[in-house]
């Protein structure tokens, strides 16, 4: 039984790591979309169709038809408040009645404020141009209390990601650009949480992980260009994520003390793929409404592997989603444009099955935002968004040293009160 308890003990800490990442203070689930700075001003809404260097990352067929040299540099400050409400957690230790998981039960603003940077680069001759952009598509951290009701299911998790895209864009016709581009994704993350002892007059257990892999995704996408319209098409390809490092279990007392340990171990899980389709529409002189939609392909985060000595699979069963945005841009002067958009977007998770490491729900984005060219080289650009969230339950049950006959129940019962986030960014363009 002590083989089988430590090795239980090592998949729950690696479940547990993997789904802390799938926490995010802004977008759907672990996907941050704060790329761009132009683009927010808009709530994302005509991304895959706009040209230029900004939104490559969405579509590499966007820098199609650049001449010299363009770059753009931007940074996001991510500010997420909400509550974490217990509304009777429970647990249930072996040989004993289920009882009040106790601790706190109200937990204000889990997930830390952040800064996503993001920049990017075009070079471009004729009918070709090269890329790279540097982006952080999946960067937070989330943190509970020590006594938090949640510190058996979650405590702390950060995750930083770094997505290397070069890409390369191609236009066989003045009004078409095909492109193409490669993702090199690096992650590290780390998390800890405690673990119940036998008895609950003992002090907590305790486990930490840390991890960190390269990985590799693709993109594509193609636009189609007129004075009138803007239309575009991309695809950013599902990555499968291997990670590698050391999981740390500690402060175990008898009789579950056998399962202390430092052991190497690994994980794996795929990010979701995402097809966009936009529009940008000129209506009169200086004014371009704008429409997206996106499909989320969030059914392939349906479980994470766990690899040698585990060599099983831990299921998560999210679903796919659709998000929609509408926006504007506006030409005040000819140095000034003002932006505004709407986006809604739907959470992966799903009642019953979303536990406290993933306080995400079904969210509303107002923002708006400008840009102020001053010169014919050199743009700066700001943006600001409200995003609300509407309050969910935290309801997924686990369990400690599943299988053995010191298996404990953790029933969590709380629910996501008043949540939103405010997200300012600056950033800037200029050409060569």
């Amino acid at each position: 039984m002590t083989d089988t308890r430590t090795r239980l003990l090592i998949a729950g800490t690696a479940s547990a790591l993997a789904m802390g990442w799938a926490a995010s203070a802004r977008a759907q689930a672990f996907y941050i979309q704060e790329q761009s700075v132009r683009g927010q001003g808009r709530a994302f809404s005509g991304e895959a169709a706009d040209t230029g260097v900004d939104s490559m990352w969405w579509n590499p067929a966007a820098i199609g038809g650049t001449q010299g040299v363009d770059a753009a540099l931007n940074a996001s400050a991510i500010l997420p408040r909400g509550e974490v409400v217990d509304t009777g957690s429970t647990i249930a230790r072996p040989f004993q009645p289920a009882a009040p998981v106790g601790g706190n039960g109200v937990i204000h603003n889990p997930i830390r404020n952040g800064i996503v940077p993001s920049g990017a680069i075009a070079v471009g001759r004729g009918r070709i141009a090269v890329g790279l952009a540097i982006t952080a598509p999946y960067n937070f951290t989330t943190n509970y209390d020590d006594n938090s009701f949640t510190r058996y299911t979650a405590g702390h998790t950060s995750l930083r990601t770094i997505d290397i895209q070069p890409s390369i864009a191609f236009m066989p016709t003045a009004n078409v650009s095909i492109g193409a581009g490669v993702n090199v994704e690096h992650v590290s993350a780390s998390l800890g949480n405690f673990l119940p002892n036998f008895s609950a007059a003992l002090p907590d257990g305790q486990e930490t992980l840390e991890g960190k892999g390269w990985d590799v995704g693709w993109s594509a996408g193609v636009q189609y260009r007129t004075p009138v319209v803007e239309l575009g098409l991309a695809y950013k390809s599902s990555i499968r994520h291997n990670i590698n490092g050391m999981v740390t279990v500690s402060g175990l007392l008898f009789p579950l003390g056998s399962g202390n340990m430092a052991t190497a171990t690994s994980a794996s899980f795929r990010t979701p793929w995402q097809a966009i389709g936009s529009m940008r529409l000129h209506v009169g002189p200086g004014v371009t409404l704008d429409a997206q939609i996106t499909r989320q392909g969030w059914s392939n985060f349906d479980q994470i592997t766990l690899g040698a000595p585990l060599g099983t699979a831990i299921p998560e069963n999210y679903r796919d989603i659709t998000t929609w945005a509408i926006g504007a841009d506006y030409e005040l002067t000819r140095r000034l444009v003002w932006r505004v958009g709407l986006q809604h977007g739907d959470t992966p998770t799903q009642n019953g099955l979303r536990d406290a490491r993933v306080p995400d729900a079904n969210r509303w984005n107002i923002s708006t935002g400008t840009s102020y060219s001053v010169s014919h080289r050199l743009t700066l650009d700001g943006a600001f968004s409200f995003v609300s969230f509407n309050d969910a339950p935290i309801s997924r049950p686990e369990a400690a040293y599943a299988g053995t006959l010191l298996q404990t129940g953790i029933y969590p019962n709380g629910y996501i009160k008043d949540a939103y986030a405010l997200v300012a960014s600056v950033g800037g363009r200029i050409h060569f």
